[in-house]
């Protein structure tokens, strides 16, 4: 009985000390909080999507989830290590923007010497625990070290697929500036991101970077949270107007009218780097199938479609392919150009869209 009683001890000191641990972030308060509740998409104790948006289906069947874990296909994973190319982020030659893919949702953009870097996660798993979110064999190739000196990080939502502890604190010590959705700058600031080096974006607003460099957050449809409670945080998309040309940088996001609106607004893009993966019958709101992905392409107007948000985590129940797969046969259908670059492959705005089958040729 003693040592039953021991366990259990155990069990609660390490639970308090985990849920005590940086890895969850902060919640606003002060100034920061004040600004939230200000915000017009904060109600009823939380930021709201645009219309009433379901975690999960109504009626879904909590049994057959729970099911469906045991039941999981053979090919989650790819069998062997991914293949990569090893740019030297450090010396890029392009004057035109260039985008270098880390997989899932981080990736690099570089324009006329000024350095971006997007919802890094880094170092190791997208989870606090290391028993989820492990990386694919062979999509762990960039670490920290690669990289050159950034300028600016950005970070679309505080989920720890997109916002990761350890690849913020390292960066926090340099002297990049960071630009989030709003509610995400008290992680930073518990993290060690000086409050000046933080800019915080509600819906619509806008921020002039540096000259030539402008940001304008934009409403994704999705959600937000890093411990229990929902939605103290924004999730977001980013229009990047950079050196004269325009991106949509798309966080997460379940398909909605607000790609058509934004296109109609900020189109035409020259490149849309949109989620595709991590998608699930279940929760069909929150994250888009691959042929909502190619669509939504068609909305914003992009010239060309970059799918992100695979090829490194398995965080659904869907084969690791399905989505690359699916959203290039969609785009096809609709005569929306694709670049499918492999993990470090450079994509150049105007010059180079690697187009490679490579999932299915290494």
């Amino acid at each position: 009985m003693l040592y039953f009683f021991g366990i259990v001890f155990l069990i609660a000191v390490l639970g308090l000390l985990f849920l005590r641990s940086k890895e969850f972030g902060a919640l606003s308060a002060g100034s920061r909080l004040s600004r939230v509740l200000r915000s017009p998409n904060f109600r009823e104790g939380s930021f709201q999507n645009l219309t009433p948006t379901e975690m999960i289906l109504k009626g879904a069947s909590y049994p057959k989830m729970i099911g469906d874990m045991f039941r999981k296909p053979a090919n989650l994973r790819p069998p062997k290590p991914l293949p990569s190319v090893k740019t030297n982020l450090k010396s890029l030659p392009h004057q035109n923007p260039t985008v270098v893919w880390f997989g899932h949702s981080s990736y690099l953009i570089s324009s006329q010497g000024f350095i971006i870097l997007i919802d890094p996660v880094l170092q190791g798993h997208a989870s606090p625990l290391p028993i989820f979110g492990e990386p694919f064999a062979g999509s762990d190739v960039y670490g920290l070290a690669d990289l050159p000196k950034v300028d600016l990080v950005l970070l679309t939502h505080d989920h720890y697929d997109h916002l990761q502890y350890k690849s913020i604190a390292k960066l926090a010590g340099s002297d990049a500036v960071f630009c989030a959705s709003l509610g995400v700058g008290a992680h930073l600031e518990r993290w060690g991101v000086p409050n000046e080096r933080i800019t915080e974006l509600d819906w619509w607003e806008s921020h002039a970077v540096v000259s030539g460099v402008k940001l304008t957050a934009v409403p994704a449809r999705h959600f937000s949270g890093r411990k229990f409670k929902r939605g103290q945080s924004l999730w977001s998309a980013f229009v990047l107007t950079l050196h004269g040309h325009q991106l949509f940088l798309g966080g997460d996001s379940g398909y909605e009218k607000h790609f058509a609106e934004i296109g109609a607004r900020f189109g035409p893009f020259d490149l849309a780097i949109l989620e595709c993966g991590q998608y699930g019958t279940n929760w069909p709101y929150i994250h888009m199938l691959p042929e909502q992905t190619a669509q939504a392409a068609k909305d914003l107007q992009a010239k060309v479609l970059m799918p992100v948000h695979w090829a490194k985590f398995q965080l659904a129940f869907h084969p690791w392919d399905d989505s690359i797969k699916r959203v290039t046969a969609a785009a096809a259908l609709q005569h929306q150009p694709i670049t499918t670059p492999q993990i470090g492959e450079p994509v150049v705005i105007n010059e180079t869209y690697p187009g490679k089958r490579w999932w299915e040729a290494w």
